[in-house]
């Protein structure tokens, strides 16, 4: 064990170093059928792209874009669709917006986030704002090539429930989620809390749950994991680093942030584990994070910006 007088300085040094990480605006997706922008995940099959989606209410879609933002669209379809902002078409020949690649086989409640695992993407349809939702679940489907297709088709459905919730709404308003991750071939999830009753006031505790059956004609009932009392904000999106050795959770109202937690050594208590947290200051509504590399975060916001956080 360290002498108090180190272990104060290794501390002191630690919240130093968080503190010194400023995001930097780097781009933003600036297409206008991307007007609510809410979860993104990078890929890990195909260079340089990143996938997003709109919040609640759009139609079943994703966009590919590059770090910078920029929409990909499939060469072929290049002539036939324009991308970045409204434009008014002068004559009847202009190309309309690229729609983004269709997620054959889905529906759009309230999208909140993607996960991956290397080679399939999870769709949480898990917003819930009011807590009374009944259909919650997730979308499988093999991940597509952004450059040589427009389309793809769900492998399965999967309904999910909370443990612990007996009542919709329920009485206690902790079953909204906006952060999901994969880790050693699991699915996790991270809950979002309101004061019961009230949409807009957050409350900055949090619950990890975890997928243990991936059944599709009933509804599976997620694992209680861990639980974190103050996060300073409530979660809006999570994202774990490719080597997996540190899940990023981002929070927002009333005190926006990007904490860093330690993979455990033991068991999945990520909540628990060690942690670092860094301040975001004025980042927007930030609602998506995710991890470029090993030493690199993005952040973006529903506002369609896109922050660089570089981490030492």
């Amino acid at each position: 064990m360290l002498p108090v007088s180190l272990s104060l300085a290794w501390s002191a040094l630690s919240i130093q170093r968080a503190l010194a990480v400023e995001p930097q605006r780097v781009g933003s997706v600036d297409h206008q059928l991307v007007d609510e922008q809410s979860g993104i995940v990078q890929s890990r099959r195909w260079p340089d792209t990143y996938w997003v989606h709109n919040d609640s209410g759009d139609e079943a879609r994703l966009f590919a874009i590059d770090a910078t933002g920029a929409v990909i669209v499939p060469p072929f379809l290049e002539q036939r669709y324009h991308t970045g902002p409204a434009r008014r078409r002068t004559k009847r020949g202009d190309p309309p917006p690229w729609p983004g690649l269709t997620v054959e086989g889905a529906s759009h409640v309230d999208w909140e986030d993607l996960a991956t695992d290397g080679e399939h993407l999870f769709i949480g349809d898990m917003g819930n704002n009011g807590n009374a939702r009944r259909d919650l679940g997730v979308y499988v489907l093999r991940e597509p090539n952004p450059r040589a297709v427009s389309s793809a088709r769900v492998l399965s459905f999967i309904p999910v429930a909370y443990p612990s919730q007996s009542s919709f709404p329920a009485k206690q308003w902790h079953f909204d989620c906006e952060a999901l991750f994969t880790h050693s071939g699991r699915l996790y999830f991270v809950t979002k809390h309101r004061a019961t009753g009230q949409i807009t006031a957050p409350e900055p505790s949090a619950d990890l749950y975890r997928l243990d059956s991936w059944e599709t004609d009933h509804v599976n009932v997620l694992a209680h994991v861990d639980h974190h009392a103050d996060l300073g904000g409530w979660v809006t999106a999570a994202d774990l680093s490719p080597d997996g050795e540190r899940l990023a959770v981002l929070v927002g109202a009333p005190t926006p942030g990007l904490w860093l937690f330690d993979t455990p050594e033991v068991g999945d208590a990520f909540l628990s584990s060690t942690s670092e947290h860094l301040p975001l200051g004025d980042v927007g509504q930030a609602e998506g994070v995710t991890w470029a590399s090993g030493d690199r975060i993005l952040v973006t916001n529903e506002q369609r910006a896109i922050f660089e956080l570089l981490l030492e």
